[in-house]
Formats: structure tokens, sequence, C-alpha cells
């Protein structure tokens, strides 16, 4: 009997990787003993022709199947809406521009048949270049050194998961997602590979830089409370310091010693830094703030517009998502 396994990929404008992609997965997945294969595209509102692109290939070959969403709502929860409606023993998620290659889909295979549940995939070498590639740099160190769970840095994506770990992902019922570090926290056995992440296939990224800092805002503040303990720590050593200093003044004018300095520049220099430190300290709170807001409204995570090639999910997987409609 074969092992089933669904290839989950979030689509956002992608129409000139899509033919590459699909000889791709198409010559690394036949060539698996064992395992009956399907592809779940899930388009993310795309605007260009991947649309077309795809529903041609289910005709072509019924593996590849389509979840259309009603627009765009992001890779995260694209990723969760194609995880919701996979039904297979091994789930492997990866992104649609070819920078995850699927030659490495054996190696992640290997891993879970060694005995691991979740599989990670982590970027031994990347190719992006400029203020790109300085800020997803900047991110993976910030995130290693705040995130509360030593999950390791340099994690995207592409992964494994198995039935029972699938199942698990899919009861997180939170809004603000950011996947690894959501498939690192449910657990079970794990391992990690490691892969040089590839060019772009075609065409120019489509996550602009604004979309890449919210994504990473979202990694931090979903995994660390320790911008807030920064903040108490700052706090209390700005107290301790005027403490301190006004105790030396008080002193000093009551020996006659010295008198205390007095002018503009000193009252307008400690207000402008009190006024940051406080304004920093509202910011995070409101970072914080609004993802409570986001949770608390109860939207669906995304809503499905069309499925083709693939079926419902379970019950269970969409009890958070009830919106979602089929044509």
């Amino acid at each position: 009997m074969s092992t089933t396994l669904a290839v989950v990929i979030p689509i956002y404008n992608e129409q000139e990787n899509l033919p590459a992609l699909r000889r791709r997965l198409t010559e690394v997945c036949d060539g698996l003993e064992g395992f009956a294969w399907q592809v779940i595209y899930v388009d993310d509102g795309s605007r260009d022709g991947s649309v077309t692109v795809m529903l041609e290939q289910n005709k072509d070959d019924p593996r590849f199947t389509l979840l259309q969403l009603s627009r765009n709502f992001g890779p995260y929860p694209a990723l969760s809406a194609g995880l919701a409606h996979a039904d297979a023993d091994v789930v492997i998620t990866m992104d649609g521009d070819l920078q995850d290659p699927p030659e490495v889909i054996p190696d992640l295979l290997a891993a879970w048949r060694s005995g691991a549940q979740v599989v990670f995939a982590n970027r031994r070498t990347r190719r992006e270049r400029g203020l790109r590639r300085l800020g997803i740099e900047a991110f993976h160190k910030l995130f290693a050194l705040l995130n509360d769970f030593n999950m390791a840095a340099n994690s995207g994506i592409f992964g494994l998961l198995d039935r029972q770990a699938v199942r698990e992902f899919n009861n997180l019922l939170e809004k603000n997602r950011f996947v690894p570090g959501l498939r690192w926290w449910i657990g079970f056995e794990q391992r990690t590979i490691h892969y040089d992440r590839r060019d772009r296939a075609a065409g120019e990224s489509k996550q602009s830089l604004d979309r890449l800092l919210r994504l990473g805002l979202d990694a931090i503040f979903s995994f660390s409370y320790k911008p807030l303990r920064l903040m108490v720590t700052m706090g209390f050593c700005v107290s301790a310091v005027g403490a301190f200093l006004a105790a030396g003044y008080v002193v000093k004018r009551l020996v006659g010693v010295e008198q205390a300095p007095t002018g503009f520049t000193t009252l307008v220099t400690l207000i402008l830094f009190l006024g940051g430190v406080q304004l920093l300290a509202i910011g995070l709170l409101g970072e914080y703030l609004g993802r409570i807001y986001d949770e608390v409204k109860q939207r669906p995570l995304y809503i499905v517009k069309r499925r083709t090639g693939v079926g419902p999910p379970p019950q269970a997987a969409e009890s958070f998502n009830r919106r979602s409609t089929v044509d």
C-alpha cells in the first residue's frame, strides 16, 4: 500500500515559475518509490495568469490541484489553508519560486523515514543581495536572540510534517501566524536538514520589504516576551540613574559643596530622553495590543473561493475558519 504525500505550495503571481515548478516536482516525486503524491497549489489572490496556468496543469495531470482564496491573505494564511486541506500521511510545504529546490524533497523524506515527525529545512546559504539580504540576516540574528523557545534561525516555509503533526498544527487558532515557529512549537520528534537556497527561477520577489518587516515583527512578538522585559529593565535603569543623580544633587546642595547644574540644555536633554523611552515602551505595548485585537475579532484566517481537484478539509481542521465557501 502506497504512502500518500501532499506538497503544499502557496502561490502569488508566480506565472513565470509554474511550468518549471511542475516539471521539477513531477521528476522528483515520480522518482519516489512507494509514494502516491499530489500537489496542492494555494492561490493567494494572484493578479497575473497564475490561476489559468494552474488550472491547465490540473487538466493535464489531476495530481496538481488548486485551492483558490478569495483575495490575498498572505503566505502564512495561504499555507495554513493548504495544510487544512491536505489529507496525506506526509505533507511537505515549500515556496513556489523555486528558491526551495524540489530536489531536496528526498532528503526531507529520508529524515521522516528515520523517525522524525517534523523536519526543518534550514538554509545553509542564500542568494539574496543588497538591502534585502542585510534585512533578512538581521532579522534571523535578532530572532535567534529574542525568541523564548531557542528555535533555530534560517528556517522558512520549506519543511515536512507527518499526519499527526499536521492535525495538531491545524488545531492552532491564532491569526498572527509565524509558521516556522508554530511548526517548532507543536513538538514531536524533530530533525533538521540543510540546503543551499537558490535564486528565483524567474521574475522578482513578490514580498516587499514592508511585508517582510511585518512578517518579522509577527515572528518576534508571537514568540517572545523579551521586548517587554527589556522595556521594564530600561525603565528600572533610567529610574535608578535619575534617583541616584537627584540624591547626589540634594546632598551637594545641602552641604554647599556645589550648586546643582541648571539650564535649558539639561532640561531639554532629559525630557527628550525620557520621552523617547516612554514612546518606545508605548509602541511595544501597541504591537502586542494590536495582535490581541486581531485575535479577539475572530475573523477567519482565510476564505476559500474555489477548490479544484482537492476535497474539503476535515471539520476539525476548519473549525476556526467556518466562513470558507466553495463554488
